[in-house]
């Protein structure tokens, strides 16, 4: 494909989204309400459908046997529990499974990455999933929330995570169980498994063992403000703390079918930004990749602004993890928050006076969630 293919392409793309254009710039549909934004990732989240439909779709009849209908849930009986994914089984299907219901597109992580599946050991069904992957290098409201130079970020980025995925599915999301999943982000199961997975491995960037301690989860939320996380509680502390919002930046808007063209592209006419040959060859990601192109073809790399805004949070792990995150403190207080302790507490604030006042869970049928058409 040439350059004035590939251009063509991505403006006929843009605007099938709903982007404008002025002054050579992309803006976002005016107005964007919680459904137009939906709308604006809808075209991703079908690409991503469509892509994922030959590994997944004929697992489907088996999948959705793990995802309850209505009738199967007793909101007095859940009882969650963490179970870590690992490649190449069940689980990580099951993950894949559920994160193209996102209503936007969920990237797989960057770089070091763990994966959970909540289930409800009392029927065995999928409550929610949590993803964490490598936080971006630079978010201007969590650098400023931490109080962050780029010394000290450089020195500690290592102790944070972003969740790329955190939510419920349904019926469970029906009763509340979206503030259950975050909550359980925070539990000790979580730290856990990140030392277990990350202790005494040595980093390619920093040179030595990591320590494996978890201080910090950020997360986005997905339209605009989140009702999920504002004011999410455990007894008296705070968890989830709104600092701000992104720049409106990222690739979203090129994940629906041009990325594969504009990949290609890069790879054939553009160089790779230099950097340190033990950390490997190539682009150092997808936002590189896309810049360096619509930079070749002869686009704006503004056009990576795409305007659609994310409220950030920052999800302290410890009392005291921003000092510990400005090196001030060399110890870790965390907060060590049992899954049980965090399941009695929703389960008596949120989850069961939802569950009398709120009886529409009861209608779910899993079989609504299916991508493709019923195997024959």
């Amino acid at each position: 494909m040439n350059k004035l293919e590939l251009r063509k392409l991505i403006e006929d793309s843009l605007r099938k989204q709903g982007f404008r254009f002025r002054n050579g710039l992309i803006q976002p549909p005016r107005n964007p309400t919680k459904d137009r934004l939906r709308q604006l990732h809808s075209v991703a989240v079908a690409h991503k459908i469509e892509t994922a439909k030959n590994g997944l779709s004929r697992h489907e009849d088996r999948l959705i046997e793990c995802f309850a209908s209505g009738h199967e849930v007793d909101p007095a009986q859940i009882s969650p529990r963490l179970v870590e994914v690992k490649a190449n089984t069940t689980d990580e299907l099951l993950f894949r499974y559920a994160s193209l219901h996102w209503s936007i597109p969920v990237s797989s992580g960057y770089g070091r990455r763990l994966r959970f599946l909540v289930k409800d050991d009392h029927n065995g069904k999928v409550i929610g999933i949590i993803g964490l992957g490598d936080p971006v290098f630079a978010l201007a409201a969590r650098d400023r929330w931490i109080g962050w130079n780029r010394t000290t970020a450089i020195a500690n980025l290592r102790y944070v995570m972003d969740a790329f995925a955190l939510g419920a599915v349904p019926p469970y999301s029906h009763l509340l169980c979206g503030k259950l999943v975050a909550m359980l982000a925070v539990s000790k199961d979580i730290t856990r498994a990140f030392k277990r997975k990350y202790g005494k491995r040595e980093s390619l960037i920093w040179k030595k063992n990591s320590d494996a301690r978890l201080a910090l989860i950020t997360t986005t939320s997905a339209l605009g403000r989140s009702s999920i996380y504002n004011r999410l509680r455990y007894e008296n502390l705070h968890l989830y703390q709104g600092v701000g919002f992104t720049l409106g930046s990222g690739e979203f808007h090129f994940s629906n079918g041009l990325y594969g063209a504009i990949s290609a592209y890069a790879q054939r006419y553009c160089v790779p930004t230099a950097k340190r040959e033990e950390w490997g060859s190539g682009f150092r990601n997808r936002r590189e990749v896309v810049r360096k192109t619509l930079m070749k073809i002869g686009l704006n790399d503004d056009w990576m602004y795409h305007g659609v805004q994310r409220e950030v949070f920052v999800i302290p792990l410890a009392s005291n993890s921003r000092e510990f995150l400005k090196g001030e403190h060399s110890r870790l207080r965390s907060f060590n928050l049992g899954t049980e302790d965090v399941a009695a507490f929703f389960k008596n604030r949120w989850l069961l006076p939802r569950s009398r006042r709120d009886e529409t869970y009861k209608q779910w049928n899993s079989q609504n969630w299916r991508l493709w058409s019923k195997n024959p």
